[in-house]
């Protein structure tokens, strides 16, 4: 067993993923294909984290186990835990410089950027699905309605459906 590989893995999972299960698709591609883990790791790690009080993600520490034992739900459990007091630190550290002008200049970009990249993939999601000004109008009406923060995500969604509907039923 090459253990700091193995750590690697988990901890891959746990960095590209937002918690609960998103880390099962880079676990499920990289550990049966080391010959580290079955099918049947992850179905009983998966019905142990769900039955199990407690966060979602707690179920690699299972899989951890069924794979290697308590050396590999050890690192399991290390590996998970690492990103989020990483974080923790790097509050903690942003807190005594967030009112420097450079931190918050960079701060700006950083959030700049960020709406770029959304406003990037948003225009990229409106070319590839809006094929008519039916569409378009949809898209319109949920944007003017999600700016305005009166109307919940949910009635702007039910609308949306709604009018697709009342458009595109034939």
């Amino acid at each position: 067993m090459n253990w700091p590989l193995y750590f690697w893995l988990f901890l891959k999972g746990s960095l590209f993923s937002t918690g609960g299960f998103g880390n099962l698709p880079f676990l499920h591609a990289d550990l049966p294909a080391h010959g580290w883990a079955t099918e049947a790791d992850f179905v009983q790690a998966l019905a142990v984290g769900n039955l199990s009080p407690g966060p979602n993600g707690l179920w690699t520490i299972s899989l951890g186990y069924l794979s290697a034992g308590w050396p590999g739900a050890a690192l399991a459990l290390l590996a998970i835990t690492l990103p989020p007091m990483l974080i923790l630190g790097v509050v903690a550290l942003h807190r005594r410089v967030e009112d420097r002008p450079a931190v918050r200049n960079f701060t700006r970009g950083l959030s700049l950027g960020v709406v770029g990249l959304i406003l990037g993939v948003a225009l990229t999601l409106f070319s590839a699905t809006v094929e008519d000004w039916r569409g378009a109008a949809i898209t319109a009406a949920a944007l003017i309605l999600a700016l305005s923060r009166r109307a919940p995500v949910f009635l702007i969604l039910a609308l949306g459906a709604l009018a697709g509907w009342l458009f595109y039923a034939r």
